[in-house]
C-alpha cells in the first residue's frame, strides 16, 4: 500500500481511484501562424499519448531536436496551455478543468518545473535563499520564513547542498551546477510527485552535467519522485532514463524502454540520431555522458503530408508521403515498445 493510500485510509476517506500519475490521452495542440488573414496552421503536438504509473516512480524522457514539440507538450502538462484536442490527466483529473485558486495551488505543489537556464530563474539582485523561504511559506510547508529553515535545509540536502553554502549569496556567486541544483531544491520544497525538467543541463558546463542528472536519479530512487526529462541530449537521456519517447515535428515516432530504443532503434529517424553517439556496452552507460546535438529545425517538415521524416528517410516509400504512419508494436519487441513507421506495419 502506498503512502498516499495509507494516508487516505487513516483519514477515513476513500483511497484515490487513479492508477496513473500522469495520463496524456491523444493530445493535439495547434497554432495559427502568419497574418490574421491567411497564414497557416502549425500542429505543434499531434495525437500524442503517454503515461506514468502512480505507484512506480520513473524517469521518462522526451527527446527531440529543436522544434519537435517537446516543450509545447511540457506546457500542456504544466497547464500553461490547453490542448486543442485530447486530455491531460494528472491523478485522474483533467488538468484543463483546474481553475479555482486552491486547485491550482494543489496542482502546482504536486507538479514542479525545473527550467533550462537557472540564472533566469532567479533575480540577480535578490539573495538565493529568499526564493527558497518564500516557496516554503507560499505552499504552506512553513508558517513563517523563520520556521522554513529546516524545510529549506532538507531540500538543499537532497541535492547535495547546505543552507550555509547558499545563505546570503546572490545567483552570480554560485556556479552553474550549484544554481541549477538550487532550482531543483526549490522544486522539491512542496514535496511534488512529478518534476518537469526542461533541458536542465543544456546551460551547464559539460563537466557538471552528470552532477545534475545524478540528482534526478537520486530523487527517483530515494524520494520516489517521477521525472519527465525533456532534452535534445541523447547521452544524458540514455544514462538516466527508464523509458524514452522520440519526438519529430509533433509526433512521438518511437517509444519504449531506453535500452531497447537507443541500443536497437527501429525508426529510421531514431537510427539517424544514434549515428552521432558511440555504441556502449550495457555496463558502460557513462560513455553516453557527452553532449549530443540532434540537429536543427526544419519547419517545412511540419507542413508535410504523411511521415514528417519522409524527406530525409533513406527507406522512404510512396505511402510514407500519403498519410501519417500508424503506431505499431513490432513482433517480438519488448513490452511497451512502439514505432510510428510503415516499415513495421505488416510485421506487427
Amino acid at each position: 500500500m502506498s503512502a498516499l493510500t495509507q494516508s487516505a485510509t487513516a483519514l477515513g476517506t476513500p483511497a484515490p481511484s487513479f492508477t496513473k500519475l500522469l495520463d496524456v490521452q491523444h493530445v493535439t495542440a495547434d497554432f495559427h501562424i502568419g497574418g490574421l488573414i491567411g497564414g497557416s496552421r502549425l500542429v505543434a503536438v499531434n495525437d500524442v499519448s503517454l503515461s506514468l504509473e502512480s505507484e512506480r516512480p520513473e524517469i521518462f524522457t522526451l527527446a527531440g531536436e529543436s522544434g519537435s514539440g517537446k516543450t509545447t507538450l511540457s506546457s500542456l502538462i504544466l497547464h500553461d496551455l490547453n490542448p486543442t484536442l485530447g486530455k491531460v490527466l494528472f491523478e485522474g483529473r483533467d488538468v484543463a478543468q483546474i481553475r479555482k485558486r486552491n486547485e491550482v495551488m494543489d496542482f502546482m505543489k504536486k507538479v514542479q518545473p525545473v527550467f533550462q537556464n537557472p540564472f533566469e530563474t532567479f533575480n540577480p539582485l535578490r539573495r538565493v535563499e529568499e526564493y527558497l523561504y518564500d516557496t516554503a511559506v507560499n505552499f504552506g510547508m512553513a508558517e513563517s520564513r523563520r520556521d522554513a529553515a529546516p524545510v529549506v535545509g532538507e531540500a538543499l540536502r537532497q541535492v547535495g547542498l547546505s543552507l550555509e553554502e547558499v545563505s546570503k549569496r546572490y545567483p552570480h556567486e554560485l556556479s552553474g551546477g550549484q544554481i541549477q541544483r538550487v532550482s531543483v531544491a526549490r522544486a522539491l520544497i512542496p514535496h511534488p510527485r512529478l518534476i518537469m525538467a526542461d533541458e536542465p543541463v543544456s546551460m551547464v558546463d559539460a563537466s557538471l552535467r552528470m552532477e545534475i542528472v545524478n540528482v534526478f536519479r537520486k530523487l527517483r530512487d530515494e524520494q520516489k519522485v517521477s521525472v519527465l526529462y525533456i532534452t535534445h541530449d541523447l547521452a544524458t537521456a540514455y544514462y538516466i532514463s527508464d523509458r524514452i519517447a522520440i519526438m519529430l515535428r509533433g509526433f512521438i515516432v518511437e517509444s519504449g524502454p531506453v535500452e531497447a530504443v537507443l541500443d536497437r532503434p527501429l525508426h529510421p529517424y531514431t537510427r539517424l540520431l544514434k549515428e552521432s553517439v558511440p555504441e556502449p556496452a550495457p555496463q558502460e552507460r557513462e560513455l553516453w555522458a557527452r553532449h549530443i546535438s540532434l540537429g536543427t529545425t526544419e519547419v517545412k517538415e511540419y507542413g508535410r503530408v504523411g511521415c514528417k521524416f519522409a524527406g530525409r528517410c533513406p527507406q522512404v516509400m510512396d505511402i510514407c508521403r500519403q498519410a501519417n504512419p500508424p503506431d505499431v508494436a513490432p513482433e517480438g519487441a519488448v513490452e511497451g515498445r512502439t514505432v510510428k513507421c510503415y516499415l513495421y506495419k505488416e510485421k506487427a
